[in-house]
């Protein structure tokens, strides 16, 4: 029995503001990560999903306890 891969949704939370380094201040992704979502295999979101995640950490370790 083979298991169906479930695409990954993207992490947009219509908030699209760039920071100065091409970073959405929104979903934490890059302008180039934006751009190529649509096109991407499941396993490349789960690479952008894993920048996103330490993107996030980075940015907000003042809110993080």
């Amino acid at each position: 029995m083979s298991e169906q891969v479930v695409d990954i949704k993207s992490p947009c939370v219509s908030v699209c503001v760039l920071s100065e380094e091409d970073i959405c201040e929104g979903c934490y992704r890059s302008a180039q990560e934006i751009t190529d979502w649509s096109v991407l295999s499941v396993e490349d979101k789960q690479v952008v999903m894993g920048n996103v995640k330490q993107r996030f950490k980075q940015l907000n370790k003042h809110l993080l306890l």
